[in-house]
């Protein structure tokens, strides 16, 4: 579109016109269009020829309406409001805006009253321009919230975190940077000097442990390297801080400070744990180990060390009869006994259960750890007064000597393992030094252990049958089974040898319950009412599927309750627990009867017979064989029969062998009698034999025999 114009020089009007940028037009006093540009026309959307020069107001309002602007405007509505603008601008008037929306732009519109020409219209699109300005509030809005957000972000570190410029002044701290060194407010500020804070820090209470310069050289250092590190920081007041330093391009730096004082306590409780005994806290076999292999180069230096092994003589009835919170409780008055008795320097470890180590040195000779072995069978042996219970307990002890006995922790273990056995061989509660040829002792020990479970699946275990006389009928009233061992490469075993080693190894629960069963079977197949007497160790008695081992061992074999008889010693009634006392009368409600064994040899029987009404009390051997020498024992024997008598209890003599024992215990009223005098042990075919032999015809004979 041209622009049009009633001057000469129409076409450099046209042109200057056409270059402003904004749309203008002149009207005059009369609303008549007189000049105007492209621009006017375009902010409309006008096509060229729509308006003209000398145009009414009215009619270009009809054209700027059909082109589509003020929606929902007549004619005369756009018409009064275009010419109230007008009015409104009087001579003298400062120029009116007015902004609006035409077809889908922002227009700002500008009237301004000329004097002798009518009114200066402009017209400028700013759509783009208010478009850019809400984009730059955008901008500063979402800057605004990313500023916040890293703020919030700062401030919910879990570490504390600071930022620091090339000139040493702080940029910015979090609150956690600022709580963990208790700063005020005023050096918490951007610009505060980094040497300020350090002298606060310094001035209330985080002294570095190496003192305030070696920590400023290092931490020089390390600014100076402009590499990442991470410093462990240990204060006097006992916090430990870990410092993270990241260098930034410009020469500051960001650091992050976090508190690992309880970190660092919680790995030194587990580092401690794991090398120590968990009950005791004394150190376990790991650390053990660890001082031996520092122990091996004092060794090669010259110096005489020795290891201590030692475990506590029948700690496992302990165990088994008092429970095991007795037992723990032993177990830590024995660590602090130990601890008491060693040299500060020399390191005792608990192993697990009852097994003690100890590593002694440097030692002048071989009399320094013997008399430390002295010290600690004396320490260890003294009573005990735990949870009621007045507990005696002992220690044996074998030694191993560097660098005669070995050089290396490995060698001298083994080595005082074996004096050790020897030690327990030899009575207990004793100490024994390492000597050549222990090794096939031990070699023999582990032989048992590992032929008991072989023996027992390849059938190596047999039964016999050591009769018991009831003397006023001179008749077989019962038969005690007796457990015999004949191992494939050994031969025949002692039970004195193989039995301790079967209880220490646990083993002696389904073993025993092997001779249970096989003694029901066997007796199931005599005639009349002989009874059965089978012995329970302390260890099987406390298993709580005995009962019901007692019962299937009767239902299976088809043996009357009546006439299994369980022997028990007192070491089962030490606990004097409501579980041992329940089972026992458990067992008597089957019918089933209970003997005390080896009567009068423990310190409380009396109490026990108290306890528990007993069908019998066996008279230990020990009693008998001295009847004749010795009057006390005789004594002894005459008032445990007449003890057993007023309670209504049967008395056994055990280990009768000669005719004056016989006479002996008869003459004072005792029920029955074992020893080899009447039977030593029978096989089973045996044992049926002599049962069956003895009818009342041959009985009779015998009492004959016996009293001429």
């Amino acid at each position: 579109m041209k622009t049009a114009f009633w001057t000469d020089d129409r076409q450099v009007i046209a042109t200057a016109l056409d270059a402003i940028p904004h749309g203008m037009a002149i009207w005059d006093a009369d609303f008549r269009l007189k000049l105007f540009n492209q621009g006017y026309t375009a902010v409309y959307g006008l096509a060229e020829g729509d308006l003209k020069p000398g145009m009414h107001l009215r009619e270009a309002a009809r054209a700027i309406l059909d082109a589509g602007n003020y929606f929902g405007y007549s004619v005369d509505d756009l018409y009064e409001v275009l010419v109230e603008r007008f009015e409104r601008q009087g001579e003298g008037a400062a120029p009116k805006e007015y902004q609006q929306i035409l077809r889908d732009r922002s227009i700002r519109s500008t009237y301004a009253a000329r004097p002798g020409i009518g009114w200066l219209v402009t017209c400028e699109d700013i759509t783009d321009a208010a478009d850019h300005q809400t984009a730059l509030s955008k901008r500063e809005a979402d800057l605004a919230k990313q500023a916040m957000r890293f703020e919030t972000a700062v401030d919910n570190m879990a570490h504390g975190l600071c930022m620091i410029d090339p000139d040493h002044r702080l940029v910015i701290c979090n609150s956690n940077y600022a709580a963990l060194y208790d700063l005020p407010e005023h050096l918490q500020r951007p610009g505060t000097l980094l040497t300020d804070i350090m002298d606060y820090r310094f001035d209330n209470g985080m002294r570095p442990k190496d003192g305030p310069i070696a920590f400023l050289q290092r931490r020089v250092q390390t600014i100076s390297e402009r590499k990442r590190a991470i410093d462990i920081c240990e204060f006097e007041n006992g916090q430990i801080i870990s410092v993270v330093h990241q260098p930034m391009a410009d020469g500051g730096w960001v650091e992050t400070h976090q508190d690992i004082t309880e970190q660092r306590r919680s790995e030194a409780r587990i580092h401690h744990l794991a090398r120590h005994d968990a009950l005791t806290d004394l150190p376990n076999r790991t650390l053990f180990a660890e001082e031996m292999a520092m122990a091996e180069s004092r060794v090669r230096r010259g110096e005489m060390m020795a290891v201590l092994c030692f475990d506590l003589d029948h700690f496992k009835v302990i165990n088994d009869t008092l429970g095991h919170g007795v037992g723990d409780a032993v177990l830590q008055q024995v660590a602090a006994r130990i601890n008491h008795t060693k040299r500060e320097h020399e390191t005792a470890a608990r192993f697990g259960g009852d097994e003690f180590a100890l590593l002694a040195g440097p030692l002048k000779g071989p009399k320094d750890v013997a008399a430390l072995s002295e010290r600690l069978i004396a320490a260890i042996g003294e009573p005990m007064d735990i949870q009621g219970h007045r507990v005696m307990i002992g220690t044996s002890i074998g030694i191993a000597v560097a660098p005669m006995d070995g050089d290396d922790g490995d060698t001298l273990m083994k080595n005082a393992d074996l004096a050790l056995y020897r030690a327990k061989g030899d009575g207990r509660g004793t100490y024994r030094f390492f000597e050549k040829g222990m090794d096939a002792t031990m070699q023999h020990r582990r032989l048992l252990e590992s032929g008991l479970k072989m023996g027992l699946t390849r059938g190596e275990f047999s039964l016999v049958f050591q009769p018991l006389m009831e003397l006023e009928s001179n008749r077989v009233s019962c038969l005690e089974a007796l457990l015999r061992w004949e191992h494939s490469e050994l031969g025949l075993i002692s039970p004195v040898e193989f039995i301790p080693v079967a209880e220490e190894i646990g083993f002696i629960v389904p073993l025993g319950e092997w001779v249970l069963r096989e003694a029901c079977r066997v007796a199931a197949t005599w005639p009349g009412d002989t009874r059965i007497a089978v012995n329970l160790s302390p260890v099987q008695f406390k298993s709580r599927r005995l009962l019901d081992t007692v019962k299937s061992a009767l239902s299976d074999s088809g043996l009357p309750p009546t006439r299994l008889e369980l022997e028990i010693t007192e070491s089962v009634m030490l606990a004097d627990s409501e579980q041992t006392l329940e089972t026992l009368h458990a067992l008597r409600a089957l019918g089933v009867r209970i003997s005390m064994d080896d009567f009068g040899t423990g310190y409380s029987s009396l109490s026990y017979l108290r306890a528990f009404p007993f069908d019998k009390i066996k008279i230990d051997r020990s009693f008998i064989e001295d009847v004749g020498t010795d009057d006390a024992n005789f004594e002894i024997i005459k008032a445990v029969i007449a003890l057993g008598r007023s309670l209504g209890m049967a008395t056994t003599a055990e280990g009768v062998e000669t005719e004056e024992q016989l006479d002996a215990v008869r003459a004072h009223g005792c029920d029955e009698i074992q020893g080899f005098l009447f039977s030593r042990p029978l096989s089973e075919r045996d044992a049926l034999d002599l049962i069956s032999r003895l009818s009342p015809n041959e009985r009779a004979e015998l009492a004959r025999r016996k009293v001429g």
